[in-house]
């Protein structure tokens, strides 16, 4: 079986992170794209939104998608998920031929922090999420994505044009205080 994984804090959740979904489907041979929402990043604090809400989220955007399962392991561990454990509990959990793992271009820097990256980077294939015009290098395939956004810059300039339909009332609403 081939395997797509998308983990991410999605908070909130924006036409980025669609633009993703919608072209992993689209431009990889899988079988099957998992989306797995954070409990909490290992490399933040906090949270705004709770993990509940956010895979709730994901639930809504990607859940009736053909291929995507939105998976709730990481939220289920209460605390931060190495990605290396993510992946070793998907192998266990499939039958794997190939397993793709996608992030954003905005992790490239810090990819030598993560845990285990050398075996990560055995078990998996890196598709790397174009952003804000970094650079991406050859080793990594691509997404090309054409949103210039972050979650972090919706919750800071209160600005939800990014959010997609079907959930905007409810960022919104939890966002400006009407939780």
């Amino acid at each position: 079986m081939n395997l797509a994984l998308f983990g991410g804090s999605f908070d909130p959740p924006h036409t980025g992170h669609d633009s993703i979904v919608k072209n992993a489907l689209t431009h990889l041979n899988i079988d099957v794209l998992l989306v797995v929402p954070t409990f909490i990043s290992l490399f933040k604090d906090e949270f705004s939104a709770p993990p509940e809400l956010r895979f709730e989220w994901a639930k809504k955007l990607w859940g009736n998608l053909s291929k995507v399962q939105i998976d709730d392991f990481e939220i289920l561990q209460n605390r931060p998920v190495p990605t290396i454990q993510t992946v070793r509990y998907f192998y266990n959990k499939f039958d794997v031929s190939k397993f793709y793992l996608i992030i954003g271009a905005d992790h490239i820097a810090s990819l030598k922090k993560w845990h285990e990256i050398d075996e990560l980077k055995k078990l998996c294939e890196f598709i790397v999420a174009k952003r804000n015009h970094i650079k991406i290098p050859a080793e990594f395939k691509k997404l090309d994505i054409h949103e210039d956004i972050s979650s972090s810059r919706i919750r800071n300039e209160l600005n939800y044009d990014k959010i997609p339909q079907i959930i905007k009332k409810e960022v919104i609403n939890f966002y400006q205080g009407n939780k």
